[in-house]
């Protein structure tokens, strides 16, 4: 159920890329791409009560850090916004701790895909073009095997997921040439995992409801990479 899920998330936000880049008229259109690797820092959630793994407590699922790469595409509506398409591989495993000592439960690898809307400033052509953006899309986490002996009784690995995410970053783009040039950037992408129940809120009128803590995890991450431009 979740494969055929996360495919589904994939071709969405795969088709709004580039059915925005096609709304683009051809005759105005200019676009670029990138190819980045750097580090994403990460962090997981803590849940809502305390798990026993191997005679030992734990209420925190984290994420860790470690090496990324990925690649961005678009196309020029104007002169400085541009519309296109991110994405990400983060190298990475799952583990629990607090309050025992961390343990490894397996690796893991945390895919982003998002469409994103970018402003770029400076001059079309310039040297030095400092840019921001912004994207909607889904951060997909796919687990190998368990790494834990004994493993969990009736588990041998951990299922596959698929989060709605937003992404947003910026940094600069320096051309030393026309058409190849340096991209330094840094992004952060928050991920809605769960909500846990932390009070009521009560009204008169309306009576009490549960209010919800709801829970990210985030990546924040730092790259460096080739961009190339494509001109009318």
């Amino acid at each position: 159920m979740s494969s055929y899920f996360a495919r589904g998330s994939y071709l969405v936000v795969l088709s709004v890329g580039l059915l925005a880049l096609a709304a683009v008229p051809a005759r105005a259109q200019r676009a670029e791409a990138s190819f980045n690797i750097g580090y994403t820092a990460s962090n997981g959630i803590t849940g809502a009560s305390t798990h026993i793994i191997q005679g030992q407590a734990y209420t925190d699922l984290d994420v860790t850090s470690g090496f990324a790469w990925g690649f961005t595409v678009g196309a020029f509506l104007n002169p400085h916004m541009e519309v296109g398409f991110l994405f990400d591989h983060q190298k990475s495993t799952f583990e629990v701790s607090s309050p025992s000592p961390s343990l490894k439960v397996a690796d893991l690898a945390v895919y982003n895909y998002h469409g994103i809307f970018e402003y770029n400033w400076g001059a079309p052509g310039g040297m030095v073009r400092p840019f921001a953006f912004g994207g909607l899309g889904a951060t997909h986490y796919a687990p190998g095997d368990l790494a834990i002996t004994p493993t969990i009784p009736g588990r041998t690995s951990i299922d596959s997921a698929t989060k709605f995410s937003t992404t947003w970053g910026g940094g600069v783009k320096v051309y030393p040439g026309k058409t190849v040039g340096v991209r330094i950037a840094g992004r952060w992408t928050p991920t809605y995992i769960q909500s846990n129940a932390s009070g009521y809120w009560c009204d008169p009128w309306y009576g009490c409801w549960v209010v919800g803590d709801a829970q990210y995890s985030q990546q924040f991450e730092f790259t460096g990479g080739v961009t190339v431009r494509f001109d009318d």
